[in-house]
């Protein structure tokens, strides 16, 4: 078995040669560990303790009924159009070298930037979110000051297991499965099985606090807890040269960890909003101190009692922390992979990998640092969601679009071996309609700063670019051959 992997290996560092590029990270990742960076970063947990609130605001049970299924089927057709592209073009950085090989250094150099963006804020809103559980659990104030010493702390943790091995970070990515998956089934067992339950029509009820906009309005708004939820499956494809035979693992981990996560999320969400006794109660529950508690623990406090609401918040901690790890782990490679064709400034910094450990620890501590100046630079948290979720849906659809178009115009031909065969178009169109919809959702008041922001990165980054990039950034210069031969 030893041999055949190490040929594999071989195999694999080939094929990456093939598009240019040496073989420098430790290529260890199995095909579970694989899915677990996707599954982990998505964390089901982490999105539904810190977004409950807000869906349960805007849309009341409805959306969780129906929301959170018609986001999972939307976000499967943009995982499957992805999950041919991973197939096809298996390096680090994933969307950026996809949009790089489909449509030219310009379309890549654009793609870079938006993931990039959208990855780092995602790790803001992961940590951030976990300092807001772990600060009162610890016995400190929830005054700016303890959050961002919390916070800090819990991104120095990240950066540090991310620096010093790629064989820590995939093992906690593995236990972050069980942790999601057997915590979810004790959170939904225990509430099935011991508190007081709504009938099952009230699962369908259309309520909403927001009574000055329209339900349905309000409704879509609310789609933002589904949404950010259930993104990041990106990760898997970002560790493309750390997987062993990433043409096959890759996609698979991708489409897996959306549907795993689609799944065991609607169980999560089905049981709490069941267990609610009072919507307008949990939706203004406070603690001693006057600072509001998340929605789901005061569910968990009133269905099962005190201690049980207390061993759920550490619950949710450990998946956000978990789901920290791996964020960084994706956005580092991202910054790597960029870096390594001369996309940042000082990238002769940022491409470096640590020779003893195998990791770009560089590209590591960079993601840190700016993820720690946007959480502290921000509003509110919606607001931090919201562009994290546009960042990476742009970064995501961008090369879809062009995988499409190279598609139909038979410049892309020769594909990998996961792919979508005949359905590749009317999946592709269906991912392209949803990311333009749901994006122009997301960025509505009141998460209208999210949408200035982005606009304002659009417009700095377009400036940047046609002032300076469109001469000086070329990309690698096989980019052509690769389309056409596909090894």
């Amino acid at each position: 078995m030893d041999q055949r992997d190490d040929k594999t290996k071989q195999g694999d560092a080939r094929d990456l040669q093939h598009f240019g590029y040496p073989q420098e990270l430790f290529r260890t990742i199995g095909g579970f560990s694989n899915f677990a960076i996707s599954f982990s970063i998505i964390s089901i947990i982490t999105g539904v303790a810190t977004q409950f609130d807000y869906g349960l605001a805007n849309g009341g049970p409805a959306e969780m009924s129906l929301g959170w299924p018609l986001v999972a089927i939307f976000t499967l057709a943009v995982a499957a159009s992805m999950a041919e592209l991973a197939s096809a073009f298996p390096t680090s950085g994933g969307n950026y070298h996809w949009a790089r090989q489909l449509g030219g250094a310009g379309w890549g150099w654009f793609t870079a930037w938006f993931s990039i963006v959208g990855l780092i804020a995602n790790i803001a809103a992961v940590d951030y979110g976990c300092a807001i559980f772990v600060t009162p659990l610890l016995g400190l104030s929830s005054t700016p000051k303890s959050l961002l010493l919390v916070y800090a702390t819990i991104l120095a943790t990240h950066g540090l297991l991310n620096q010093y091995g790629i064989r820590i970070v995939a093992w906690l990515n593995d236990f972050s499965v069980v942790v999601h998956i057997v915590g979810v089934a004790a959170i939904v067992g225990a509430l099935i099985l011991f508190s007081p339950k709504q009938p099952l029509s009230f699962f369908f009820e259309r309520i909403s606090s927001t009574s000055h906009v329209p339900y349905a309005w309000s409704f879509l708004l609310g789609l933002l807890m589904a949404q950010w939820t259930l993104v990041g499956y990106d990760g898997s494809a970002h560790v493309s040269e750390e997987t062993v035979d990433p043409r096959r693992r890759v996609p698979w981990g991708i489409v897996n960890s959306v549907i795993i996560s689609a799944v065991v999320g609607y169980l999560l969400i089905f049981a709490l909003t069941l267990a609610i006794r009072n919507i307008p109660a949990v939706l203004s529950a406070t603690d001693a101190s006057g600072n509001k508690i998340p929605a789901m623990i005061t569910i968990l406090d009133q269905a099962l009692g005190g201690r049980a609401g207390n061993a759920m918040s550490w619950l949710a901690v450990l998946a956000m922390w978990f789901c920290g790890v791996t964020c960084i782990t994706s956005t580092s490679r991202m910054i790597y992979a960029f870096a390594r064709d001369g996309g940042v400034p000082l990238s002769r910094v940022w491409r470096k990998v640590n020779q003893k450990h195998l990791t770009p620890a560089p590209a590591v501590w960079l993601s840190v640092g700016i993820a720690f100046l946007i959480a502290i630079s921000s509003g509110a948290f919606s607001m931090i969601t919201s562009m994290s979720t546009v960042g990476l849906y742009v970064s995501y659809i961008l090369p879809i679009y062009l995988g499409w178009r190279a598609r139909c115009a038979g410049v892309w031909v020769t594909r990998g071996p996961w792919n979508l065969g005949r359905f590749s178009n009317a999946v592709n169109v269906t991912a392209i309609a949803w990311t333009t919809f749901i994006c122009t959702i997301l960025v509505m008041p009141p998460n209208q700063f999210a949408g200035e922001a982005m606009v304002g990165v659009g417009v700095l980054l377009t400036a940047w670019y046609l002032i300076s990039e469109r001469r000086r950034f070329k990309g690698e210069a096989v980019l052509q051959t690769a389309i056409a031969t596909d090894a």
